[in-house]
């Protein structure tokens, strides 16, 4: 590894376990964080560094209630009345684009 500095930082134990879970869901680790917000204050002269994990997956039909079901089928059936519809293929490209599914 090349000439390496060290930062140290004090921070609460409970929200230091939070993060680096958070962290290991994203594949980072704490120094890499750093090094990449360094390197993005460097670039910009501003702290705008945004990482997040997706929170918005698929609705599954087993996941929900029968009333939760329901209210699904009649959005369905307002969308097809309103001429909201669109084909199997252009349905699938869709969740392939979104959620990276085969």
């Amino acid at each position: 590894m090349a000439n390496t500095a060290t930062v140290y930082a004090r921070i609460d134990p409970a929200l230091k376990s939070e993060v680096e879970s958070i962290l290991s869901q994203l594949g980072i680790t704490p120094s890499s964080l750093i090094q990449m917000l360094y390197s993005e204050i460097r670039m910009t002269k501003r702290v705008p560094l945004s990482l997040s994990i997706p929170t918005k997956q698929p609705v599954f039909e087993g996941d929900l209630t029968k009333e939760q079901v329901a209210a699904e089928v009649l959005k369905g059936v307002e969308d097809a009345k309103n001429g909201r519809i669109h084909s199997l293929d252009e349905v699938d490209q869709y969740m392939r684009e979104k959620f990276n599914s085969k």
